[in-house]
């Protein structure tokens, strides 16, 4: 076995192991860790098939951008060492049936779409043409992609907003009542 094979698999069990984890695991700023070391084994891959380019995108947008968002709303809630509820089996039903949809469709687009050999001139790897490319709407431009990736972390930023958001604590909302219940007893004992 070449070494360049056993990078690629030590890589995969990165990516794999971590997103497993990252999933199942029951304290929320493990999970993102988790995610965290998912996101870099990607990368890893990304380097590994020789793209440099994608791979820093990858580790700026996601690895720096996403995953440290979430992990400062985590902070932000002060839930860091608390543990996320356990799911219904409802809804357990409902993710893997979901996740089993979706890779259904990854599949089925991959074995349609027929692939053919790049014909075309290679471009030079400069930040102009990298540029162009990235910012142009014609047939090989990647505009519509920079924006969909402009929108998710547009959504990551909203959704760490709203995790950050301090929403009312029925317990000690329930405490103080009890308390104050307990303090007019006493006062009516008393008189």
């Amino acid at each position: 076995m070449e070494g360049s094979t056993i990078i690629f698999y030590l890589l995969a069990a990165l990516t794999l192991v971590s997103g497993i984890l990252a999933v199942s695991t029951t304290q929320i700023f493990r999970a993102a860790i988790f995610l965290l070391f998912s996101l870099i084994g990607i990368a890893g891959l990304y380097f590994w098939m020789q793209f440099q380019f994608i791979a820093a995108v990858q580790i700026v947008v996601y690895v720096g951008g996403i995953t440290v968002l979430i992990i400062f709303s985590i902070f932000l809630t002060q839930q860091a060492g608390e543990k996320m509820p356990k799911q219904k089996i409802g809804r357990q039903i409902f993710s893997a049936l979901a996740a089993f949809c979706g890779f259904a469709l990854v599949m089925v687009q991959v074995y349609q779409y027929t692939f053919s050999s790049a014909i075309n001139e290679v471009v030079s790897p400069t930040v102009e043409n990298i540029g162009t490319r990235m910012l142009s709407v014609g047939e090989e431009g990647f505009a519509l992609p920079f924006e969909v990736v402009s929108m998710l972390l547009l959504a990551a930023l909203v959704g760490c907003i709203v995790i950050a958001m301090r929403t009312p604590n029925i317990t000690v909302a329930v405490n103080e009542e009890k308390e104050e219940i307990f303090n007019e007893e006493v006062i009516d004992a008393i008189i």
